[in-house]
């Protein structure tokens, strides 16, 4: 008899917004990020169709793949917009939508994988070439109405890609796969 277990909400904990933000910090965030696209890959590996199309709660391994890509590319434009214009408004997205595309639930993810390893070299090359200055500029998140500075969205992005990873090694810890 199989027991059901509901997933986790946060299998990688939750994100702490009352991280200062410091160099520690900062260089714990950028570490995060450049090694994601690996952890992601290494979670990945070896995982067969059927596998790859296991919810975890709402979202299959293969949504999560794509939306991490979809989601990171923006999180890279949002930092070049703050850091080329005065307070922008960034554009917000409906992920779900998004993760709902036919190639987001049947896709293959390689082109997800390639992509974040591309992006997270040229947002870690970034991150390191910015100052203290650069990453108190902020952007208006329109969804949220919120103003967010740089440093606040660094450390919730290493968290996103420490959560959505989590998220797959709960399933392949759960199904031993």
């Amino acid at each position: 008899m199989t027991v059901h277990v509901r997933p986790p909400d946060n299998p990688a904990g939750e994100f702490d917004r009352a991280t200062q933000w410091n160099h520690d910090s900062r260089h714990a965030s950028t570490e995060t990020i450049r090694q994601a696209p690996q952890r992601l890959h290494d979670a990945v590996q070896d995982l067969t169709g059927p596998q790859l199309n296991t919810k975890y709660r709402n979202w299959t391994v293969r949504q999560i793949v794509h939306h991490l890509a979809d989601s990171h590319m923006h999180c890279y434009i949002r930092f070049k917009w703050t850091l080329t214009e005065d307070r922008p408004v960034i554009k917000a997205y409906d992920e779900s939508k998004w993760s709902d595309l036919v190639e987001a639930r049947t896709g293959d993810i390689e082109p997800s994988l390639q992509l974040l390893a591309g992006l997270h070299r040229r947002w870690v090359q970034l991150i390191e070439m910015m100052t203290d200055e650069d990453f108190s500029r902020t952007f208006v998140h329109p969804e949220f109405d919120q103003t967010m500075s740089l440093a606040d969205a660094m450390p919730y992005y290493a968290w996103h890609c420490r959560h959505h990873t989590g998220q797959i090694l709960w399933l392949r810890e759960h199904h031993n796969w």
